[in-house]
């Protein structure tokens, strides 16, 4: 991996990590074509850039995380709802996590989820129109531990993380922007869990950080964090004012391009 791979890949992160578009699979696409998916380091890096991503929601959203004036005692109910929605996906990617990894090598199922996905986005926000006008309340626990289970759906290479929980938050009949905030708040266990988790595998398996190998990891998260901090600030306007349908259409058409080009053996194979 070069430099420029790295800053490709982390820019990729940051534009879709927060979209409901599948940040994995994009580049998961991205590495494929670039040729330098079957790398281990590349595919600890395409995760371990997520901690760019985490500082990005921390930056945006500190008076969440560290509210000026509250003790640690009142802070407790926020960070343990988020430990709640975390341990479903949590504790079921751990035990599923060769068949998840096996599953990320496939460009096919990428196309698949991405496809189905964006049809489903056509008729979202019908189907949650009585959350359109619903004005931000507290997230209770069994919210966020309901939020927590369609993070499960996630797992799944192509659906996308944000988007699940999105969606999960949407059918506790939180508005768009208050699920769409605590997707964001979700993200920052789930990824930093993630992340440490790949990190200590590759090391284990023999992986090295050397210099080379470290300012890669420098490079692609501090990209990956400006490039996230743009993304979410326009995200939350975008998703409040019109909804998931355009995000639908894009899944369509690149789920479809990735199928045609797979199929026909054209740049994208399995790994």
């Amino acid at each position: 991996m070069t430099i420029f791979h790295a800053i490709l890949l982390a820019i990729i992160e940051g534009l879709t990590e927060f979209l409901p578009i599948s940040s994995t699979g994009h580049m998961i696409i991205g590495s494929s074509l670039m040729g330098i998916a079957t790398d281990p380091f590349t595919k600890m890096f395409t995760v371990a850039i997520q901690l760019g991503a985490i500082l990005s929601v921390l930056v945006l959203y500190w008076r969440r995380f560290f509210p000026k004036g509250k003790t640690l005692k009142e802070l407790l109910p926020f960070y343990f709802k988020l430990l709640v929605a975390f341990i479903p996906a949590g504790v079921l990617g751990l035990l599923l996590n060769d068949y998840i990894d096996a599953l990320l090598e496939r460009v096919d199922v990428v196309g698949y989820m991405l496809v189905a996905g964006g049809v489903f986005f056509l008729f979202v926000d019908n189907i949650f129109r009585e959350s359109e006008n619903a004005p931000d309340r507290e997230i209770t626990f069994p919210t966020a531990w309901k939020i927590g289970f369609f993070q499960i759906i996630s797992l799944v290479p192509g659906v996308s993380r944000s988007a699940a929980t999105i969606i999960g938050g949407l059918a506790q009949k939180l508005n768009k922007k208050s699920a769409a905030e605590f997707s964001f708040f979700l993200a920052v266990p789930t990824m930093f869990a993630a992340t440490g988790y790949k990190i200590l595998k590759f090391y284990i398996g023999g992986g090295t950080f050397g210099s080379h190998e470290i300012t890669l990891l420098a490079v692609g998260n501090i990209v990956a964090f400006l490039v996230a901090i743009l993304a979410i600030k326009s995200f939350v306007t975008f998703l409040t004012r019109h909804g998931f349908k355009l995000f639908g259409y894009y899944r369509i058409a690149a789920g479809a391009l990735i199928l045609i080009l797979y199929y026909l053996g054209v740049g994208l194979t399995v790994v």
